[in-house]
This record gives structure tokens, C-alpha cells and sequence, in this order.
């Protein structure tokens, strides 16, 4: 009878477990993802240097992915937002919160590689470029896995969450008094007793 019962728990909880499995993958994705992206995005990929008439040397100017694309590092932040939403969200919500999250990876991809290899890539070191795109693609892959699948995975924090009748939320009831207080609330009462005049042993 005990073995049937632990079965059948565990085969409930199965489900519940494999979702919370996904989202924290999907999660830790997103945050590599988008984490890589930033850092790429804010990297030297390339620096321009400005001849002057001799004997000046030229002029350096350093130039990062930002510099380059101002609107990819605060994508790449918009990836990472997105990490937080994916737990704070459910249901409908979450799977919004997913096609954003593909579309900002989208939008890092084509960054890195507009800026590694688009018409204004000359002198660009493609290697920061690159590993921009690569963290967009895993956060289009965390952000189509939410979108697809993020309504079935558990609220953050729904463990916690304990059921009354009927499915509902627990009521709690007003705590027992304590017998001390009870024993301290009859003195106080038989004092005042007397001092009416009156005799607290008498019903």
C-alpha cells in the first residue's frame, strides 16, 4: 500500500519538476545570451586611425560595438530584462514575454553581423561581432522555448503557495489563546469581584 502511495506522488510531481527543469534552463539561457551580448557589444571591434602631416602620428580612435551600433548594448540589457519577466510572468504573458525575448536575439544577431561583416566592417575585428551574434542566437533560442512552451511551467514561487478547501487559498484562523492568558484574564476578573464586594466563588 505505502510503495503504491510514494508512486503515485512521484508520478504527480514529475510534471511539475520537468517544468521547473525547463524554466530555469530557459532562463539561464536568456541571461547567457543576452550577458554575452553585452559584453561583446561593449568591445573594442575596431580602431580607426586618422593620418596627420608628418612627423604627427595618426590620430587612434578606438571605437566598441556601441560606438558602431548605439542601439545594441541597450538591446542586449533589454535581453536581460527579459530574464526577470520570463519568471515574473505566466500563462499568456509568459509566451509574450518569449516572442519578445526571440525577436531582441534576432535583433542582436543581425547587429553582430552587420557590424562584423556589413558594408562599414572595414578594420572591424570580426571576433566580437561573432560572439555578439552567437549570444543573440541563444537568446532566440531561450525566447522561441518560452514562447512554445512557457505557459505549462510553474510561477515562481507557487511551491510556496498552499491550498484551502476547494482549491482555494488557506484561511488562517485566529490563534489559541494561551492557558496562562486565560488563568491571568480570571484573576484580574475575580479581583474586580472584590472589590464590589461582590464573592467570585458564588455562581
Amino acid at each position: 500500500m505505502s510503495e503504491a502511495g510514494t508512486g503515485s506522488a512521484d508520478t504527480g510531481g514529475g510534471p511539475e519538476r520537468a517544468g521547473r527543469r525547463a524554466l530555469t534552463y530557459a532562463v539561464l539561457l536568456c541571461l547567457l545570451g543576452a550577458g554575452l551580448a553585452v559584453f561583446a557589444a561593449t568591445r573594442t571591434w575596431g580602431v580607426e586611425l586618422t593620418p596627420r602631416p608628418a612627423p604627427l602620428p595618426p590620430i587612434r580612435t578606438v571605437r566598441t560595438g556601441g560606438d558602431l551600433l548605439p542601439w545594441l548594448p541597450a538591446l542586449a540589457l533589454v535581453g536581460l530584462a527579459a530574464a526577470g519577466a520570463v519568471l515574473a510572468t505566466r500563462g499568456l504573458g509568459r509566451r509574450l514575454v518569449g516572442v519578445l525575448l526571440a525577436l531582441v536575439g534576432a535583433g542582436l544577431v543581425a547587429g553582430g553581423g552587420y557590424g562584423g561583416f556589413g558594408p562599414t566592417s572595414d578594420g572591424i575585428s570580426v571576433g566580437w561581432p561573432v560572439l555578439c551574434a552567437v549570444g543573440g542566437l541563444l537568446a532566440t533560442a531561450a525566447g522561441v522555448v518560452t514562447a512554445v512552451r512557457g505557459a505549462g511551467w510553474p510561477v515562481m514561487g507557487a511551491r510556496y503557495e498552499r491550498a484551502g478547501r476547494g482549491g482555494g487559498p488557506a484561511k488562517v484562523g485566529p490563534a489559541p489563546e494561551a492557558p496562562g492568558r486565560l488563568e491571568g484574564r480570571r484573576t484580574t476578573a475575580a479581583w474586580d469581584a472584590l472589590d464590589r464586594g461582590e464573592d467570585p466563588t458564588v455562581s
